[in-house]
C-alpha cells in the first residue's frame, strides 16, 4: 500500500498502525463490541474499519515481521481494492453526512462528462454527426460508460452479470438517467428563469437534483437489493 494511502488511514483512524490493510491480528472481545455497530462494511479491510469505528481511541501494540518473496500467486492489491479502500476511507470520514456510495457514483458522473465531451469532439471534427446527432450519441456513450464502471465498482456488492441481468440493467439505468436529465434541465431552467438565479448556480441546482435522482432511482431500479432466500425456503416440504 502506498505511503499518502497509509497517512490517510491514519488520518481516520487517529492511530499509528503501520500496516491497515494487514489481516493478520488479535483484538479483546471488548473493542470489537466498541466499534462493531459502527462499522461501514465497505470493502473487507476489517482492521481498519473497527480502528475508524472504534468510540474511543484503540491501544495498538504491533509485532514487526518481514514478507518473503512471493512464490506463487498474485496480490489482491488491484484498482477494485484500492478503489473500496478509498471509499471505506470516505465513509468513515464524511459517511454520516454523504454515503460513500452516493460519491463513489458521482465521481463516475464526472468521468461521464469526460466520455461525453470526448465523442461529442470527435463527432463533430471528424463530420460523423451534425451536433443533434453527436449530442445525443455522446450522452449515450457517458450513459453506458456510466452504467459498466458503476456496475463494477459502485455496485460491486449488488454486481449485475450474466447478459440477461447486465442488458436490463442498462435499460434500467438509461431509462432513469434520461429521466433525471430532463429534471436536470427542467429545474434549472426554472430557477434561471423565474428565481433569479445566477446561470451557473441554477445549473449546479439541476446538477445535484439530477445527480441525487440518478443514485437513488437506480439503486431501487437498476441496482436494487436481492433478497436472500430463507433456511426454510432452501429446505425440502415433506
Amino acid at each position: 500500500i502506498s505511503a499518502f494511502a497509509t497517512r490517510l488511514a491514519k488520518m481516520v483512524t487517529k492511530s499509528d498502525l503501520t500496516d491497515p490493510m494487514s489481516g493478520f491480528f488479535a483484538i479483546t472481545r471488548s473493542a470489537f463490541d466498541n466499534s462493531v455497530r459502527d462499522l461501514s462494511g465497505q470493502g473487507y479491510k476489517i482492521l481498519l474499519d473497527i480502528c475508524a469505528s472504534s468510540k474511543s481511541p484503540l491501544r495498538i501494540q504491533e509485532v514487526a515481521y518481514q514478507f518473503r518473496t512471493r512464490q506463487a500467486g498474485e496480490s489482491k492489491l488491484d484498482a477494485l481494492v484500492t478503489w473500496e479502500y478509498l471509499m471505506l476511507l470516505a465513509d468513515k470520514l464524511v459517511g454520516h453526512v454523504v454515503p460513500a456510495r452516493f460519491i463513489s457514483f458521482s465521481l463516475i458522473g464526472g468521468l461521464g462528462v469526460f466520455v461525453h465531451m470526448v465523442v461529442l469532439s470527435a463527432l463533430l471534427a471528424t463530420g460523423l454527426a451534425d451536433f443533434i446527432a453527436a449530442q445525443g450519441l455522446a450522452t449515450v456513450a457517458a450513459m453506458v460508460f456510466n452504467f459498466f464502471v458503476n456496475n463494477t465498482l459502485t455496485y460491486r456488492d449488488r454486481r449485475l452479470r450474466g447478459a440477461k441481468e447486465v442488458i436490463f440493467g442498462l435499460f434500467t439505468f438509461m431509462l432513469v438517467c434520461s429521466v433525471g436529465a430532463f429534471a436536470n434541465v427542467g429545474i434549472a431552467n426554472y430557477l434561471f428563469a423565474n428565481s433569479h438565479y445566477r446561470w451557473w448556480s441554477a445549473g449546479l441546482a439541476g446538477i445535484l437534483l439530477g445527480a441525487v435522482w440518478n443514485y437513488a432511482a437506480t439503486s431501487i431500479f437498476t441496482w436494487r437489493v436481492r433478497k436472500r432466500p430463507s433456511v426454510a425456503a432452501k429446505g425440502s416440504t415433506v
